[in-house]
């Protein structure tokens, strides 16, 4: 920059700059439909890229706000390359567009690499480069003209009024964000079908079995509400995909393939089922687990339509995204309810949560069986393909642990001496669970009382009443399984098939 230009100035213009280009291509995308816009894309393009070491690192860190965690951290980025872009502009305009050219290309590369892509996703894109790279030009020119930009007949322009060039192109970055994100065609058409669907369905009121809450004061409720149900997954925008426009595919080593739209799926007879699903990323004490009532046609009978073979020994399922999974075939026609879900909790499943159709299965760690937004069924075997999470160095099957959780107290909790109720979870699908124990500082374990459970594919609350004396105390929970099954201490991480050892917390008692 000129002697006399602040730096700040032409760092500004790239940041304005490049903000003006994604707020265009969030205009036209809303206005297209389309979901790939430029951030999005690179985004997701950088969530698959990413080691498998580093997203167990970002959930463990950030839980549910891992998305959150990558936009806040692709915004911080993107303005510094927008900064650096701009001080290159105010030097040498040719190499700052020339380096603003190549980031564009960068992120149309990205959404051409996303499943499923159509010219229509570049577009937005295209209007990010149409927008930018002339506001790049003229913001940089104002805040720092090149020598042959001023004579006296045109004297250099004033920092009011880049400051006013700047402040404009703000606003419009501001309105052009907003109008993008209202712009409804690319979600309303799916919210309205999914309203629609609320009042043809007739969903089941989700009322809790007697006996199943025992309404602790702290604990969390057996029935987990859809707003409050964990959501990991590797979708930064979710696929929008009408009950309408659905269909789902089922082939490979199969006698028949089959194709099934909504009304077809929905037509073959509904149940509802509750059942608890919970993320092989779950720390012991982690809340990356929920129960709800789930509504849905078992997968095994529409398995029974395409007839598998008698070699398969897996299914891999698809999401509209391109995510996979693969489930033992076994684990789906063994006659427990694997669902292929269309309701939660009395409600079309909420688009964060696989509307219209996701698998459940009860048993399993969602990485190799809870398929959101799914639309392929292949029948074949597992020395024949890999998944997402299993070329990321997890298990191949993903069988659910034995677990529990202490929910009251809360760890380092202050508590009053005298009778205390110690109350939490404990989970083991497909199994049940048969008895729950608590300890104090590693003395003799205590039963503890359980709840009712409708079946064996849900969590089971508990509480132990203690009496508690004044002091430092450790508490431990472990459970034991219908089968038998004792829960282990022995610590493992999540990787690569799941956490496991004892809740432990220390509270004290004043």
């Amino acid at each position: 920059a000129a002697p006399h230009t602040p730096w700040w100035a032409p760092a500004l213009a790239g940041v304005l700059s490049l903000g003006l280009g994604l707020a265009a291509a969030e205009v036209v995308a809303g206005a297209l439909g389309r979901a790939e816009t430029p951030v999005v894309a690179v985004g997701e393009e950088f969530i698959d890229l990413t080691p498998g070491w580093l997203k167990d690192f970002a959930i463990e860190v950030f839980g549910t706000n891992d998305k959150t965690a990558l936009l806040a951290g692709m915004a911080i980025v993107l303005a510094a390359l927008g900064a650096l872009i701009g001080l290159l502009m105010a030097r040498r305009k040719g190499a700052g567009l020339a380096a603003a050219t190549v980031l564009l290309v960068i992120a149309g590369l990205a959404v051409n690499s996303r499943p499923d892509t159509t010219m229509a996703d570049l577009l937005p894109t295209v209007a990010a480069g149409i927008v930018a790279l002339p506001t790049l030009s003229w913001l940089t020119g104002k805040a720092a003209p090149a020598p042959e930009q001023t004579t006296p007949s045109r004297p250099a322009p004033t920092r009011r009024s880049f400051l006013t060039a700047a402040g404009v192109t703000a606003g419009l970055a501001v309105v052009g964000t907003g109008l993008g994100q209202l712009l409804g065609a690319r979600r309303a058409g799916v919210e309205t079908s999914r309203d629609d669907l609320a009042a043809s369905l007739d969903l089941p009121r989700p009322d809790v079995p007697a006996g199943t809450d025992l309404v602790v004061d702290g604990a969390d409720p057996w029935r987990t509400p859809n707003q409050d149900f964990y959501r990991i997954d590797t979708a930064l925008s979710e696929p929008l995909v009408r009950a309408e426009d659905w269909t789902l595919r089922v082939h490979g080593m199969v006698e028949n393939e089959v194709e099934l739209d909504y009304d077809q799926l929905v037509g073959m007879g509904l149940v509802d089922r509750w059942l608890t699903l919970n993320c092989v990323s779950n720390e012991v004490g982690g809340h990356l687990i929920g129960n709800a009532l789930w509504t849905g046609v078992p997968i095994a009978d529409v398995l029974a339509l395409a007839k598998p073979g008698p070699d398969a020994d897996a299914v891999r399922s698809r999401s509209q995204d391109g995510w996979t999974a693969g489930t033992p075939l076994d684990v789906l026609t063994d006659g427990r309810d694997a669902l292929l879900a269309v309701g939660m909790n009395g409600d079309p499943l909420p688009l964060a949560h696989g509307f219209p159709v996701r698998m459940i299965v009860p048993g399993l760690y969602g990485y190799v069986s809870a398929t959101k937004w799914v639309v392929e069924l292949e029948v074949t075997r597992f020395d024949q393909f890999n998944a997402y999470w299993t070329t990321r160095g997890w298990a191949e099957r993903g069988p659910v642990k034995v677990a529990s959780r202490i929910d009251v107290p809360s760890s380092r909790a202050h508590v009053g001496a005298g009778t205390v109720a110690v109350a939490g979870v404990a989970w083991a699908q497909h199994r049940g669970i048969e008895a729950v124990e608590v300890r104090v500082d590693e003395g003799d374990w205590n039963a503890a009382r359980l709840a009712a459970v409708p079946s064996t594919d849900t969590w089971r609350q508990w509480v132990w009443e203690w009496d508690a004396e004044p002091g430092e105390h450790r508490l431990q929970v472990r459970a034991t399984t219908a089968d038998g099954e004792v829960q282990t201490s022995e610590q493992a991480p999540p990787a690569p098939d799941g956490a496991s050892g004892w809740h432990t917390i220390d509270v004290t008692v004043d």
